[in-house]
């Protein structure tokens, strides 16, 4: 049931990105290593996690599979090293201070570790991520953290209004040329998401199922 899920979730995607230029990231927090086995069986490689010691277990039980691991719920400064050591992109970066414990906690040995700045979009105080007037000022500060590499922005849209949130994300990433990446559109509305310039969905619940 999974591999079908996950079949037609990448259906909806191609209905709107016929050049494969989106990314579907597989949120599977709360999910057992099994369920996400069935999905790697079917192809899938990029995989979301919320909470870090339940990632860790994951990562542990799937390693030397060619995964690609996305961090992308809050984070604790006590939480950045094993991020920095497991991940390989972290979504969820809303202050510089979080930046620079990735960057000096990142091993040597890894590449570097692929960052996307959180933006609180429609400026509501329950969730977090930078103020748009608060972009210019963190990105400049991300020039000297050389084991971390900008790529984008990601975003949590109010639902209310999701479609003109996606339009001013598409907007503020056209005003950097050196980033190209938009995490942005969950199982409720990829489409739009993707239709304002996504690169990446993050998908659970339409592969997953609900969570208990």
């Amino acid at each position: 049931m999974i591999a079908d899920n996950l079949q037609r979730v990448k259906a909806r995607i191609k209905t709107v990105d016929d050049h494969q230029q989106v990314t579907l990231i597989a949120v599977s927090k709360t999910k057992p290593v099994c369920d996400l086995q069935q999905t790697i069986d079917a192809g899938q490689r990029h995989f979301g996690e919320n909470y870090l010691q339940e990632a860790l277990n994951k990562i542990e039980a799937l390693k030397g599979r060619g995964l690609i691991w996305h961090f992308i719920g809050p984070i604790q400064s006590n939480k950045t090293k094993m991020i920095a050591q497991n991940f390989d992109w972290v979504h969820s970066v809303d202050r510089i201070k979080i930046a620079k414990r990735l960057n000096d906690q990142r091993p040597k040995n890894l590449p570097k570790l692929k960052i996307l700045l959180q933006v609180n979009i429609d400026n509501e105080p329950t969730k977090s991520g930078v103020l748009v007037d608060e972009i210019d000022h963190i990105i400049t500060q991300f020039k000297t953290l050389n084991n971390l590499t900008l790529k984008g922005f990601m975003c949590i849209p109010n639902p209310s209004n999701a479609i003109q949130s996606f339009a001013k994300m598409k907007d503020i990433l056209a005003k950097y040329p050196n980033l190209e990446d938009l995490s942005m559109g969950m199982s409720h509305d990829l489409e739009s998401a993707i239709k304002n310039g996504a690169t990446f969905v993050r998908i659970g619940t339409d592969i997953f199922g609900k969570r208990v």
